[in-house]
């Protein structure tokens, strides 16, 4: 995963490339605290379940995933925001090529 170098207060496009999934996975920021990720999941890929110690949100941005639960699976378009407790394991599955803001809370573990 690539780390593009952000500064704070420093605004970044995330808006869709001419190109379908163009860019590729990125960590947009990580700090000691918080850490935000540019994800692109193919069409047809997953991400296997895992959990992170700190809350995290997710916003779909372009395209459909699936968020695999423990007890569901939660569809999300473009568009769509959703948030998860930490420990919550999950996968991530491309329904549709999709690029999705993922931002995470970083706690010790």
């Amino acid at each position: 995963m690539a780390l593009i170098r952000i500064e704070p207060a420093q605004a970044i496009s995330l808006q869709p490339p001419s190109e379908p999934l163009a860019m590729l996975t990125s960590a947009l920021v990580k700090t000691d605290h918080f850490t935000a990720i540019h994800l692109v999941v193919e069409a047809g890929k997953e991400i296997p379940s895992h959990s992170v110690v700190g809350p995290l949100t997710l916003y779909c941005i372009e395209g459909q995933a699936e968020l695999g639960l423990p007890d569901r699976t939660v569809t999300m378009n473009a568009g769509e925001w959703l948030f998860l407790d930490g420990g919550t394991p999950h996968s991530v599955r491309g329904i549709e090529a999709s690029r999705l803001l993922l931002t995470v809370v970083l706690l010790p573990e």
